[in-house]
């Protein structure tokens, strides 16, 4: 692939897990929130799908991130950072053949839609953890097969090869399945079965060809010092103030991100736009995220990873005060469109620039530890955030009328989920706000090294 020359090995297999997970944001994160709403829509006694699976999209975040630090000290032994990656990639692979499962079963009668409910969301859960986790080694394999200089165009082109495979080949094949008339629980199923299989195939080259090159020897009591030492790594970054900054920045303008990523099409769905018309505009998203990859690490190689994060967060805002007006299929195309300039960009640099500041390359797995607890529980916050206030919303407007969701006419209670759901997405402005003042304001006065 002549856009990959220039890369050495190690670095096209690395580039290419981001190609296999990638299926996994893309079909799991988008499509099953849309199965899972339909099937909420038979249950006797269903809260706003919206608020509900921000809750459940909290709980996965919160196992990883509080596990996060030692997954990623563990990782740093010698010889384990391929095998829990291993472990956590193959939880999220079988985690989506059982979710294939879920559409073929009865899930319009009432009582069995409550059962399928809970399988969705346990096994999203589940995958999401499995996700994460893997993740999380990952990115600590990134000191492992590249140098400094090279950190930035590496990962942001990692970005772009999740976009241009995993992101759009298997949602392509799933829109094309509804078009030709594949009945919908059909192509569901195939969809999720089909994201196991794709993820588990490309991590092959990772597993292959990536080595762990720096590590910590486990010498006997290694483990109890490993851990003792985790309380240490946090007071290096509190003494390393441009490192201690970051992560809160990051902690809050990652949040609204992740949040729009994993809500956008249950919040779509909210809002009664058509499946199809949001895949396609998600499809578009995809097709646009390599070029614009590509664009970022232009840009930053002229100006600074920093500064595009910064246009990265200022976009995020934008799309946030968008998605409060948005009410047509058109206007979810032209989010989709603000969304595919800097999702990519944003995540891959400040992955980087993280990467860059690691003061000791052999304790990579544990400083992604806690780089990944910081993204992990601002995911916590940011979908519990959306989910409250679209439930304080729907439960003011309902208390105005003198209405329950139990007594509630059908087309009251769509409207009155429409217009709260719309409050519970504008309230991650106060999160893209506080990320935005501490990346802007605070950072520069300590990080003078990575512009």
């Amino acid at each position: 692939m002549k856009l990959l020359s220039g890369y050495t090995r190690e670095e096209k297999s690395w580039m290419m897990y981001d190609w296999a997970n990638s299926a996994h944001s893309v079909i799991v994160v988008t499509i099953l929130p849309i199965f899972y709403n339909t099937v909420a829509g038979y249950m006797e006694d269903a809260a706003s799908g919206l608020s509900t699976w921000g809750y459940a999209t909290s709980i996965a975040m919160a196992v990883v991130a509080l596990l996060a630090p030692v997954l990623g000290a563990f990782g740093d032994f010698k010889g384990m950072r391929k095998k829990l990656f291993t472990i956590f990639m193959l939880v999220g692979v079988v985690s989506c053949l059982f979710m294939a499962m879920t559409p073929l079963t009865d899930f319009m009668d009432p009582a069995t839609a409550e059962v399928v409910g809970m399988a969705v969301l346990a096994l999203y859960i589940i995958s999401t953890i499995g996700f994460a986790a893997a993740n999380l080694y990952y990115d600590s394999f990134l000191n492992d097969v590249t140098t400094e200089e090279r950190m930035d165009k590496v990962s942001t082109m990692g970005y772009g090869m999740g976009y241009i495979g995993g992101s759009t080949i298997p949602l392509v094949i799933f829109l094309v399945m509804n078009l030709v008339g594949v009945p919908m629980t059909t192509c569901l199923a195939f969809a999720f079965g089909f994201t196991g299989v794709w993820w588990l195939v490309f991590s092959l080259p990772l597993l292959r060809n990536v080595e762990q090159k720096s590590w910590c020897e486990a010498e006997k009591g290694a483990v109890g010092r490993t851990l003792r030492s985790l309380g240490a790594t946090v007071r290096e970054i509190w003494r390393n103030k441009a490192m201690f900054v970051f992560l809160i920045a990051y902690f809050f303008y990652i949040d609204g991100v992740n949040t729009i990523i994993h809500l956008s099409t249950s919040y779509g769905s909210t809002l009664g736009l058509g499946t199809t018309e949001m895949m396609l505009a998600l499809l578009m998203v995809q097709i646009l995220g390599l070029p614009f990859c590509l664009l970022y690490i232009k840009l930053s190689e002229k100006f600074g990873a920093r500064t595009m994060i910064g246009v990265g967060i200022c976009v995020y805002m934008a799309v946030t005060v968008f998605a409060f007006f948005l009410d047509s299929v058109w206007q979810f195309w032209i989010m989709a469109l603000m969304v595919a300039t800097s999702q990519g960009g944003i995540q891959a640099l400040s992955r980087s620039m993280f990467g860059k500041m690691i003061p000791d390359k052999a304790r990579s797995g544990e400083f992604f530890g806690f780089y990944d607890i910081f993204g992990k529980f601002s995911a916590i916050m940011g979908p519990a955030l959306v989910g409250f206030t679209t439930s304080l919303a729907a439960g003011a407007m309902l208390s105005g009328q003198g209405l329950t969701r139990a007594d509630a006419p059908e087309n009251v209670l769509a409207a009155i989920d429409k217009t709260s759901a719309s409050w519970g997405i504008l309230s991650l402005l106060v999160i893209f706000f506080v990320g935005g003042g501490l990346y802007f304001f605070v950072l520069p006065r300590f990080n003078k090294k990575n512009k």
